[in-house]
């Protein structure tokens, strides 16, 4: 149990087309007559004479049986056209003036950045372990205590927690600030859901790239509760987390036995997330966790057709055995081992310190505080 266009150059006409004709637009033009006259004459020899330019002067006719021309005044030249208008370039005295360089055309305004999406991972991490933020007279650690913690912690892409309280996502979010780490946070009471989705809101700032996943419930169905509550508190979830921007995976959280035999809270999920320790089989010993669990994700995923990502694994240093399941830390080391063989990701481990805030009994074989994978905690 856990805590809680260029300018136009043609002018276009249209032409409408009616059933039997095809009407034509030509250019219209100005009606000439022109009117030929055939004479026939006798010609006479004439002597056309010419400038130096080649244009004509006089001509001489030279009649039939004359022996003297008679020369006929040419007809008067076309008078020479105007001179050309100065270039609209040149100044007063004739020189070309300079002229400005045309300017470029301004550059269309940049468009805004878009906002940017927010940005979740889910599955597809390759290990990540859980934390508890608690002393162990049940107090909430500060977040000095905190930022202590996770100065030993390190090689783990996910950090799991599993509530809201004791100021806990922005304690780590502060801890783990300018790593790669991201959090699979942790809704934990149902009669608290929006509560704590705006917990969590407020404490990612709008920046939802830290966060991996968003659990609701851990292992509630295998303690007792109905499915439909735990499906219905999902759907809230999902819907208050959306309206504060968050479009990463919801899911909850329970034992593989849980899943099994109600796939409906896995298909409700953005994925199934199962806590799967081989040390509760009694039957498996710890360099056989792998395996174990390897085979409770495959049924799973088959059964569901969705992404398994185990969400508790590990094994216990300390405690009572349960049939050939034997707490030590040579066993724990064993059994970690294996998992990290079976598994090239999508695994978390359970946990990174000893809980000594928890209550044991027979029922957790007097284990329950001993699963630290690196002993108590520094700032215990």
């Amino acid at each position: 149990p856990h805590r809680m266009p260029p300018s136009a150059q043609f002018a276009h006409e249209t032409l409408t087309t009616y059933p039997g004709s095809h009407h034509q637009h030509p250019k219209r033009m100005q009606k000439v007559q022109t009117k030929i006259d055939y004479v026939t004459v006798s010609a006479d020899d004439v002597i056309v004479y010419v400038d130096h330019q080649g244009k004509p002067v006089s001509t001489t006719t030279i009649h039939k049986g004359l022996s003297t021309p008679t020369p006929h005044p040419a007809p008067p030249s076309p008078p020479p056209p105007p001179p050309p208008a100065p270039p609209a370039n040149l100044n007063q005295g004739g020189q070309p003036q300079p002229q400005p360089h045309p300017q470029p055309p301004p550059a269309p305004a940049p468009k805004p950045d878009p906002a940017p999406a927010p940005v979740s991972s889910g599955p597809g991490f390759k290990s990540g372990v859980s934390y508890s933020p608690y002393n162990g007279d049940n107090t909430c650690k500060t977040t000095q205590q905190v930022a202590t913690d996770f100065s030993k912690i390190s090689g783990y892409e996910v950090i799991r927690l599993y509530g809201t309280d004791c100021n806990q996502v922005s304690n780590v979010l502060a801890a783990t600030k300018g790593s790669n780490v991201k959090l699979f946070l942790g809704i934990f009471d149902l009669a608290q859901v929006q509560k704590e989705a705006d917990t969590i809101s407020s404490a990612v700032n709008g920046d939802w790239s830290r966060v991996n996943a968003i659990s609701v419930g851990n292992e509630l169905v295998n303690k007792g509760t109905d499915p439909g509550k735990v499906i219905g508190a999902i759907g809230q979830a999902r819907g208050a987390l959306k309206g504060r921007g968050y479009s990463g995976p919801v899911v909850t959280v329970d034992t593989m036995m849980a899943m099994v035999n109600h796939p409906e809270i896995c298909k409700a999920s953005d994925f199934c997330a199962i806590n799967c320790h081989a040390f509760f089989d009694g039957k498996t010993p710890a360099e056989k966790s792998g395996e174990f669990v390897k085979g409770w994700v495959d049924k799973i995923g088959k059964a569901t057709g969705k992404t398994v990502v185990v969400t508790e694994t590990g094994w216990p240093t300390q405690g009572d055995t349960n049939g050939i399941a034997v707490p030590s830390q040579e066993n724990h080391k064993a059994a970690m081992k294996s998992i990290q063989g079976a598994f090239g990701n999508n695994v978390i481990f359970y946990s990174a310190y000893n809980d000594m805030w928890k209550k044991d009994g027979q029922g957790t074989f007097n284990a329950e505080r001993y699963w630290g994978i690196m002993g108590n905690a520094p700032s215990s």
